[in-house]
């Protein structure tokens, strides 16, 4: 919708996606701006930093063919909003919003501002119900809960977007006739990753259940800086206004990070920590906190951004900040993916912080928190027994130690890994892992009681 502003003609000077306007007044931070070309296009900016008589614009379409002379820009006094409507389930839209699948605008009175609206911490619920994704290594070791934050920690050429689109495919509450909505997001990835998300959830049938956010490689990076919160914003209205369980899929937050490091060297910002703006922490904070359950509210948002990490670096500054934000993450290993084993879920780096209030009596079964945490204890073993192992040979170990190594490859051969479209339960996966610690002595098994011991070892 069209508002009136006073419109400036002319710019001080363009600086790659950014516009530096002088001589104006009135003109608020975050505030919408309408750019026109000397051709007579229309773009949107959004105003990045503002004093009493200069604006810096950035623009969502890219500053090609403007010019300082020529160029228009009106400042229509508030901020970007998109449009937040049940009907946009099913659809593609851009970064901002607008949709790229052919069809009409979306119709709806209720349009909502991008950055949300701040929640107070004491309306959150605790995120206390267990998600089955059918992923063994996720459910019966890193236990997605609903309204948890939990990112996928992953490299150049791994299946991350894989096990994004399983998860989506197969994601449930196991005591709740629900299914999800989807949200997705994509910043900066090629549109091959785009098409084969696309795909999956067509030929899946969720489709319907799904609303997706573009913004691809050849788009303008600065749109990339909005593609997040605009998937966000519609994820709120359909958890808090429509009483529905949306589960956010964000990828890729590393493409997301270098466009907020390209704008802030544009603005000549003091950098931090390879070049990334001291800001990095607060604002993907912003985003990531936009997860969760309100008390009084039947819906829920439960997130899993996916990023790259740069030469497979952990402690690189958006994995190291992203995983202070969020309360946990899966993380893949490169060996693991090398072996041929998928999902390759790295054992022992991986963890889900809200594990423990979303598994056990009532929620999953009895016996599954002693289960993961025998087998943690377990594999970690079998990782310093490998390593000796590489300096003294295999054929030097002691039997119990060889016995550890048996347990290792079943466990990664058995219960990680598994088919792309294999849908295992709670109950399935808990019993692989039984069959795996079955390799080791029972005396070894310290973790688990004399109960469980004889009810599942014994038997």
């Amino acid at each position: 919708m069209r508002v009136a502003g006073v419109e400036y003609h002319g710019l001080k000077r363009i600086d790659g996606p950014l516009l530096f306007v002088e001589g104006i007044r009135g003109v608020a931070y975050d505030e919408i701006v309408e750019v026109t070309t000397p051709s007579g296009e229309e773009r949107l900016g959004q105003v990045l930093d503002v004093t009493d008589t200069a604006a810096v614009v950035q623009v969502f379409g890219g500053t090609d063919s403007l010019s300082n002379a020529d160029t228009r820009v009106r400042f229509i006094g508030r901020g970007l909003q998109v449009p937040a409507s049940r009907e946009m389930l099913g659809r593609v839209f851009d970064g901002l919003g607008r949709p790229k699948d052919g069809l009409p605008e979306v119709l709806t009175g209720d349009y909502r501002d991008v950055h949300g609206e701040p929640i107070n911490p004491f309306s959150r619920e605790y995120p206390r119900d267990f998600i089955q994704t059918g992923i063994s290594s996720i459910d019966l070791m890193n236990t997605l809960v609903r309204g948890q934050k939990l990112p996928i920690f992953s490299g150049n050429g791994l299946p991350h977007n894989r096990i994004a689109a399983q998860i989506a495919r197969q994601a449930k509450l196991l005591r709740e006739d629900v299914s999800f909505a989807i949200v997705f997001a994509a910043m900066g990835v090629k549109y091959d990753v785009a098409k084969f998300f696309i795909d999956s959830f067509q030929q899946s049938g969720v489709i319907t259940d799904v609303a997706m956010f573009l913004s691809l490689a050849d788009d303008p990076s600065v749109e990339r800086l909005v593609t997040p919160r605009s998937a966000l914003t519609l994820a709120e209205y359909l958890a808090f206004e429509e009483d529905m369980h949306v589960l956010v899929i964000i990828t890729d937050m590393t493409n997301y990070c270098e466009s907020l490091r390209e704008i802030a060297t544009a603005r000549s910002e003091i950098p931090s920590r390879k070049g990334y703006p001291g800001y990095l922490y607060s604002d993907l904070a912003s985003m990531y906190e936009r997860a969760g359950r309100l008390q009084g509210r039947e819906g829920s948002i439960t997130q899993m951004p996916i990023l790259t990490m740069p030469s497979d670096d952990i402690s690189h500054p958006i994995p190291d900040l992203t995983g202070y934000i969020t309360e946990g993450q899966i993380v893949l290993e490169r060996e693991l993916f090398q072996k041929g084993v998928y999902p390759p879920v790295a054992g022992l780096p991986s963890l889900s912080r809200l594990m423990k209030d979303g598994i056990g009596t009532d929620r999953t079964r009895d016996d599954h928190p002693h289960v993961a945490s025998q087998l943690f204890a377990a594999y970690s073993r079998v990782k310093d027994i490998r390593a000796l192992a590489s300096v003294i040979g295999e054929e030097e170990l002691s039997p119990l130690d060889k016995l550890y190594i048996k347990f290792g490859d079943q466990f990664e051969q058995n219960v990680v890994a598994q088919e792309e479209f294999e849908d295992r339960s709670i109950g399935r996966s808990l019993e692989m892992g039984w069959e795996a610690l079955k390799v080791l002595p029972r005396s070894e098994l310290h973790r688990l009681s004399e109960e469980e011991l004889q009810e599942h070892y014994d038997s």
